[in-house]
């Protein structure tokens, strides 16, 4: 991993210095638009509205419109508020774990000990650890001041972002207000089937079938020429995307390809002059 930030975890006349990394990263398969008639790529554009130019990203600046009137900000107007100069993470409390609601937390990161001695970080690691409390810190990251929860993760520091209070929405159905009875007899039986289905969570145990299956789609279609040249279509080659697991599905799903292509060719040889309504039907069910 790769620090993305570097700064000071500070409350009271304590001060310990660490490195912020990202605690998660995205696995989904990258997939991107294509022109349907012959698989060139589409791209987007940064077009000015006033002259008509592609502008390039290092020309563009930030701006706010209130309606009437725009207020643009630059790249110098940000850097110069107070708040994104600061590199400190700012503990301003330290509250019981269970007051902070999980629907608040944002992006995960993880804090390491940037100092000769983690004396201090281990302290504080362990402080939560026996008190059973979150601390609560303010910091600023990417132009945005920021509220996190400071948490432990094993012998991790967990610094985890929150969403402030008025951007959870409140909610109120009008069904739930009505008086509703439960029996006995029906609240034995929902604990029983909730008990049934009891176990110790472990996330290993569970995939993203959704990605595992479109991998093995592609890999399908690699398989049986179904692709086109990339040099050709998209430009210059890009890093070779990692292959997806081998699962049960693969066979089925090669069949389900072959298949589809030899329906594809036997409707093009038997009616080549389709109206286009047709073909779209064809084209629709072939897939």
């Amino acid at each position: 991993m790769r620090s993305i930030w570097k700064g000071a975890l500070t409350f009271g006349l304590v001060n310990v210095p660490v490195k912020v990394y990202s605690a998660t990263e995205d696995h989904d398969v990258p997939l991107h638009q294509v022109h349907a008639a012959d698989g060139g790529r589409i791209r987007y554009q940064r077009v000015c509205e006033l002259d008509g130019e592609v502008v390039p990203f290092q020309d563009i600046d930030r701006a706010y419109d209130d309606g009437e009137r725009t207020v643009v900000l630059t790249k110098e107007d940000l850097e110069s508020l107070p708040a994104e100069r600061s590199r400190e993470i700012e503990v301003v409390e330290f509250v019981p774990s269970d007051q902070v609601d999980p629907l608040t937390f944002e992006r995960a990161y993880y804090l390491e000990p940037d100092s000769s001695s983690p004396k201090a970080y281990v302290l504080l690691r362990r402080t939560l650890e026996q008190t059973d409390r979150t601390a609560i810190a303010r910091f600023s990251l990417r132009q945005k001041t920021r509220l996190a929860a400071l948490r432990v993760r094993g012998d991790v520091l967990v610094l985890q972002t929150l969403l402030w209070a008025d951007e959870v929405r409140e909610v109120s159905f009008p069904s739930l207000s009505e008086q509703v009875r439960i029996s006995a007899k029906e609240m034995e039986l929902s604990a029983a089937l909730v008990d049934s289905f009891a176990s110790d969570f472990d996330p290993e145990q569970f995939t993203d079938e959704y990605q595992a299956e479109l991998r093995t789609l592609i890999e399908a279609k690699l398989e049986k020429g179904d692709a086109l040249d990339t040099a050709e279509t998209f430009g210059e080659r890009g890093e070779a995307d990692a292959g997806g697991e081998v699962i049960d599905l693969m066979a089925a799903l090669r069949a389900s390809v072959e298949r589809s292509r030899a329906a594809r060719d036997g409707d093009a040889k038997a009616k080549p002059a389709r109206s286009g309504r047709s073909a779209k039907k064809t084209s629709a069910k072939a897939s």
